[in-house]
């Protein structure tokens, strides 16, 4: 595959795998989905490669997903017509595999910094530490909400020893601790190419020390654990209350501390919150530096949105769809961008413009999830006092400019903040037609665009109405 076609079809491997994983729950997504690398696409047959590590694992994926991985795949793009899913040619058992390569617990990067091949005895065959290609420091975006993550996790990855470690990194579910661990691995990859890296979920972690303590290979297992430069864990709230996996992850922490290797944990709670962890292992895991996520504000969500449209361009999606989207669906970056990539398939499959009544008919159960109640009446009282007008100049057929734009104001409110459809809302603005409502939304619309104290006005009755 050529370099941007892998990229791209890396990219869309990771939006497909973000819907899974919400679909499918952690434990399901973990075991079967995310062992799954890319393989070639054909365009003539339009045919996409899946690879798994086992014959079980690819006939127990074939027989489970085959359908809703061909699905979405479809969605994701077009031209895939069928998805073929395969061992991996090159993948060798386990037992095969000796210390000095990918033993299916960690794996050695390729001398040129890349995720590449690496010979053993007489057979090759395909390293890689488990990062996902497309979630980068360059595709993360920033904000006051994550900014000091975002630069502790830089740091940690930069050439020279970072001033701390352990890193531990607090976020709520969808807000991109997930991300920065990846994004992790891939630069410390390019600023030591010979690395070798750990890259797993605490829950892979029991599953590998489990097997390790059934087959007696401890020994093994140790030293293959404390042999790398980089341990990346995800979810470390989920190794609670297993006293002998504590204590072996306690004893790595400290061999890689000890030898001056870098550690970086991630979790949906701070480490004082984590009940039943060892007390040793809760300082370990605080001694460094904490690093919290807290939910994308509203500049930051509007941010997202604009990056992740450039992948669809040139689709032309309106300004008010984005504004909508970014007030609307504020629980977690993870939902909001899966309601973007929902919203946009749809319409290409459809053949529909994007717009906001499109927005509302196809995200309805997101949408519902994340709307915080608030009603038409708020909305009209609020702007009333705002504008210093009578509260029956909502509903009053007075044509004065004074009275005319606040009500198509609050108009456009009602329909960015509530669930009314037009009909309903101009119903609520005595007994206005819809399209009067229409009109009135499209012109705040565009009037934010071009006159800032109009959009000053409407920031200020947003923060006042969102409070």
């Amino acid at each position: 595959m050529e370099e941007q076609e892998a990229a791209d079809l890396a990219a869309d491997w990771s939006d497909i795998s973000l819907g899974l994983r919400k679909d499918l729950g952690h434990q399901l997504f973990t075991q079967w989905i995310r062992p799954i690398q890319l393989g070639s696409f054909c365009k003539e047959t339009g045919t996409l490669e899946l690879f798994l590590p086992t014959e079980f694992s690819a006939n127990w994926v074939q027989d489970r997903f085959h359908d809703r991985l061909s699905l979405a795949w479809k969605i994701a793009r077009s031209e895939v017509r069928q998805v073929k899913i395969a061992v991996h040619p090159g993948r060798r058992k386990l037992a095969d595999l000796d210390l000095r390569g990918d033993d299916g617990f960690g794996h050695r990067a390729a001398n040129d910094g890349t995720l590449g091949m690496e010979s053993i005895g007489d057979a090759g065959f395909t390293s890689s530490v488990g990062l996902d290609p497309s979630l980068t420091f360059a595709a993360f975006v920033t904000g006051t909400t994550n900014v000091l993550a975002y630069n502790a996790a830089e740091r940690m990855a930069k050439a020279e020893k970072p001033q701390f470690s352990p890193l531990y990194l607090k976020a709520a579910t969808g807000q991109g601790k997930t991300h920065l661990l990846h994004a992790i691995g891939h630069a410390y990859l390019q600023n030591h190419p010979r690395a070798r890296i750990f890259y797993c979920s605490a829950e892979r972690f029991m599953v590998e020390f489990v097997q390790a303590l059934k087959s007696n290979e401890m020994i093994e297992f140790k030293a293959r654990l404390r042999g790398f430069d980089l341990l990346l864990v995800d979810d470390i709230q989920f190794i609670i209350g297993k006293a002998s996996a504590q204590e072996e992850l306690l004893y790595t922490i400290d061999a890689l501390l000890a030898e001056g290797k870098r550690l970086v944990f991630a979790a949906d709670r701070a480490p004082q919150a984590l009940d039943g962890v060892e007390p040793r292992l809760l300082s370990r895991l605080s001694m460094g530096l904490v690093a919290d996520i807290q939910p994308a504000d509203i500049e930051l969500r509007r941010s997202i949105l604009e990056s992740k449209l450039t992948k669809f361009a040139p689709l032309d999606v309106p300004g008010d769809v984005i504004e909508f989207l970014a007030r609307t669906i504020n629980r977690n970056v993870r939902e909001l961008v899966g309601g973007l990539n929902k919203l946009i398939a749809y319409a290409q499959l459809t053949g529909q413009e994007v717009s906001l009544q499109l927005a509302e008919e196809q995200l309805t159960d997101i949408l519902s999830a994340n709307r915080r109640r608030i009603t038409i009446d708020e909305i009209q009282r609020t702007v009333c006092q705002f504008y210093r007008i009578d509260r029956s100049e909502m509903s009053s057929k007075r044509r004065a400019r004074a009275v005319v734009r606040p009500r198509q104001v609050a108009m456009y409110l009602a329909k960015v903040l509530t669930p009314r459809s037009y009909p309903e809302i101009g119903r609520k603005f005595g007994g206005r037609d819809h399209s009067t409502v229409i009109h009135a939304v499209r012109l705040i619309e565009d009037l934010r665009k071009r006159d800032a104290d109009m959009d000053g006005d409407v920031r200020s009755l947003l923060r006042q109405l969102e409070s």
